[in-house]
């Protein structure tokens, strides 16, 4: 994608989607999955991982990705405001199930992926931990920056601990309600059709199994961290949840990704 600097976005009245360049990071594809299945256009705007990103906490109070920036409104940030502003921008395609208990699932489960003290939010930590258990790479340039990171998103060597048991809880809980959905008729992870739950799966995989090089090429350092190394995550990680991100990305979503 052609991304935008912050001072060169401010300037635009269209629909801007600020993202992390160049990283697959699991709340930006998420983002970008719901505004593809909406034919939601956007402008890519450019924040740095771990950059201070003045330009962009001064323009929108945030200095994380993603955040929805259009005229008028308020910005956007989490996954659920982001999910109910794709749903009143487009709602012809609704990702929301209509019926209450298929969408109670759908947020619950969601949460639980995408949400803090979820999926993506304790790999986040476990990430942090890999660098900061080591002392010379604690005590690196790269070091400072994981330190920054940990402090802005609740890193401690405690919650690092429990967080492996909290992802392999979540993984477990959300292959027992696919072999549910497969049980009753339903490929997917809520009610009888594509829902945001099954993106926000297909997407935060990533952190646990990226896609091949060929379809979501990375740096390698970057994919040994999103790649699972802890035991107890490993064995909760059920070959049908990931035949169902393939199922996701092979029948939804576009193809290489593009960051």
């Amino acid at each position: 994608m052609d991304y935008l600097d912050v001072e060169a976005a401010r300037g635009r009245t269209d629909l801007r989607l600020v993202l992390t360049q160049g990283v697959p990071g699991p709340w930006g594809e998420a983002a970008k999955a719901l505004f593809h299945l909406k034919g939601i256009r956007f402008t890519p705007v450019c924040q740095r991982g771990g950059g201070d990103n003045r330009a962009l906490r001064a323009w929108t109070g945030h200095d994380n990705a993603p955040i929805v920036v259009t005229p008028g409104e308020a910005v956007r940030t989490t996954w659920h405001e982001i999910l109910f502003f794709a749903e009143r921008r487009a709602p012809a395609l609704s990702l929301i199930p209509a019926d209450p208990g298929e969408r109670a699932w759908m947020f619950g489960l969601s949460h639980e992926i995408a949400g803090e003290d979820g999926l993506g939010w304790c790999r986040r930590l476990m990430m942090l931990h890999q660098t900061l258990s080591v002392p010379a790479l604690a005590d690196s340039p790269a070091g400072a920056l994981v330190r920054r990171l940990g402090a802005k998103y609740g890193y401690s060597a405690a919650a690092a601990a429990r967080a492996p048991a909290r992802v392999a809880a979540i993984l477990t809980l959300l292959a027992a309600r696919l072999d549910g959905q497969r049980r009753r008729g339903s490929r997917f992870l809520a009610g009888g059709a594509l829902s945001a739950l099954d993106v926000y799966w297909a997407t935060f995989a990533a952190l646990l199994r990226p896609l091949p090089h060929a379809v979501c090429p990375m740096p390698d350092f970057l994919r040994t961290q999103y790649e699972v190394m802890d035991a107890t995550v490993a064995a909760a990680l059920h070959p049908a949840l990931l035949e169902h991100r393939d199922f996701v990305y092979r029948e939804f979503l576009p193809t290489p990704l593009d960051f």
